[in-house]
């Protein structure tokens, strides 16, 4: 045999080798999609007013603390919607400094309106409104996707839904079982604050505010919580009040872990970036003594009295399961989504459902190889074995390359299987074609070979390359199922180069070395 004959024979039962390999087992090597494994598929769409909301009542405090530390006492300021803040009772011997106030502090994001007896409104700029939206479902978007990514959900989908200026996100989680609980990971606005505990806890709200007339005052609010007392078992509801701004929230966390307390009861603790380190020891450092009202997502999870300065960490006792510790510092990792979500539309994609596609498409896929391979034997007669052989080599590898680069397959990826079948039968037809019209010119067989496979590889690869940039296009265009769909041509195109014009050829050598007269059944 040839020595480079022999080059040829090593390296195709190198990459056989390696194909099979990367595909058993199968159940462990080839991602399905959502289409094939059954998961969830969302539209959730983000209400942006409420991150302005945060906004205008940010803008709101900030307002009235400024005016505060500079003499000024007004008579209320706070956020009447989304976008307009109402400011009453400023002095009449200190309005042009209020003036000055608020348009050194939120002059750019506010436009400012004078009405009778000291009051203004305050209304959010239009393209300040419209850019804070937009950041909204951006922040959305990527906490979203880390919240998924740590789910561990394969080839997840989290993308933009609806067109432009469309506040609504697509999420599509293949092979996800527990649905209900990657919902409410996804939702969750995950907001952490800490803030200062001015009194409570109480039974009720009433017996809360009862010193105070029932009046809650305007820089403060009431929260609801379970009881602590029990070791962290909880108890009965009870009322706080606190301060209404936090002076540390959870944008200042640099990490959330599951962990667990004093009285072996789940718990999460917290770490701080140097900013939030610096903000929390300043904080804790003054108010020695005091209680810190730990709150998630509008409910106290506990609130321990601050008996010494901290700086760089903290922990979230509660009563939640280690399930529930576990989600919960998954969902401070991610950090807090800047609106809440609400869901548009979903549909849950059975696994029986993705089994029934799957058994539908192998099927399809075997029954056009085995008519493929009848035609080719019936027409090219012992020749259209090597046909045969090489699409079923191009199927073979280019499972192995899904499989080596983790790429998800989806039901038109089936689809793009049976193209496959049909870009190999096509491109050794082109071959066999080519060598009877040389045979016909009274060429030696080996000679008629040589000049076929020559002659037609350029316009092989020409016709492979065309296809490839339409690949390309389906891939960064199109939706997911499109994108495995297109993975699944791209791969089949670039194995059917090299089983059609490599391995093809290499078989008709083999045989023909072996004769001293070859003939050959075409």
């Amino acid at each position: 045999m040839a020595k480079n004959l022999r080059w040829k024979l090593l390296t195709i039962a190198a990459v056989v080798v390696a194909a099979l390999f990367a595909v058993y087992p199968p159940e462990d090597s080839i991602r399905l999609g959502l289409d094939l494994s059954g998961g969830v598929h969302m539209v959730l769409q983000v209400q942006t007013d409420d991150a302005l909301l945060v906004e205008s009542e940010t803008s709101a405090e900030q307002l009235n603390e400024q005016a505060g530390l500079s003499g000024i006492t007004l008579g209320s300021s706070a956020a009447v919607s989304p976008t307009e803040i109402q400011v009453a009772g400023v002095p009449p011997d200190r309005d042009q400094e209020f003036r000055t106030i608020a348009d050194d502090l939120i002059g750019v994001l506010y436009t400012r309106e004078s009405r009778p007896n000291g009051a203004y409104t305050f209304r959010m700029d239009p393209g300040v409104e419209r850019v804070r939206r937009d950041e909204s479902v951006r922040q959305a978007l990527q906490t979203i996707a880390r919240r998924v990514d740590e789910l561990g959900v394969a080839e997840p989908v989290v993308t933009p839904y609806g067109g432009s200026g469309s506040e609504q996100i697509l999420v599509q989680l293949p092979g996800v079982e527990d649905v209900a609980g990657a919902k409410e990971i996804i939702r969750s606005t995950g907001l952490l604050e800490l803030k200062l505990v001015e009194e409570g806890p109480a039974p009720s709200r009433e017996f809360l505010l009862q010193t105070r007339n029932g009046v809650v005052p305007a820089d403060m609010e009431v929260i609801t919580g379970l009881d602590q007392s029990l070791g962290g078992v909880g108890g009965a509801q009870v009322s706080y009040l606190v301060r209404r701004v936090a002076p540390v929230t959870g944008r200042d966390l640099r990490n959330a872990r599951p962990t667990i307390d004093e009285f072996n009861q789940p718990a999460i603790s917290f770490s701080f970036t140097r900013d939030g380190a610096r903000k929390f020891g300043n904080f804790t450092g003054s108010n020695l003594g005091r209680n810190l009202a730990i709150i998630m997502d509008g409910e106290v999870y506990s609130a321990p009295t601050i008996q010494s300065r901290i700086s760089d960490e903290g922990r979230i006792t509660g009563n939640f399961t280690s399930a529930e510790a576990a989600d919960l510092a998954l969902i401070l990792r991610s950090g807090a989504l800047p609106a809440s979500l609400t869901y548009l539309e979903e549909r849950t994609i059975g696994p029986q459902l993705g089994a029934d596609s799957i058994r539908a498409g192998v099927t399809a896929s075997i029954a056009g190889l085995v008519l493929v391979a009848l035609f080719m034997l019936a027409y090219y007669r012992l020749s259209g074995i090597n046909a045969v052989v090489a699409v079923a080599l191009n199927l073979l590898i280019l499972l192995a390359c899904m499989s080596y680069v983790r790429a998800v397959l989806t039901l038109p990826g089936i689809a793009g299987f049976i193209l496959t079948i049909g870009m190999g039968v096509d491109s050794n037809v082109l071959i066999f074609e080519r060598i009877k019209e040389e045979l016909v010119s009274a060429r030696g067989v080996r000679a008629a070979v040589s000049a076929g496979f020559d002659r037609v590889f350029l316009t092989i690869v020409d016709t492979h390359i065309a296809s490839l940039i339409a690949a390309a296009f389906l891939f960064q265009f199109g939706s997911g199922p499109i994108k495995g769909f297109a993975t699944t041509l791209f791969f089949g195109l670039v194995a059917n180069v090299f089983t059609a014009v490599f391995v093809s050829r290499t078989m008709f050598e083999a045989v023909l070395t072996r004769r001293r007269e070859p003939t050959l059944s075409i």
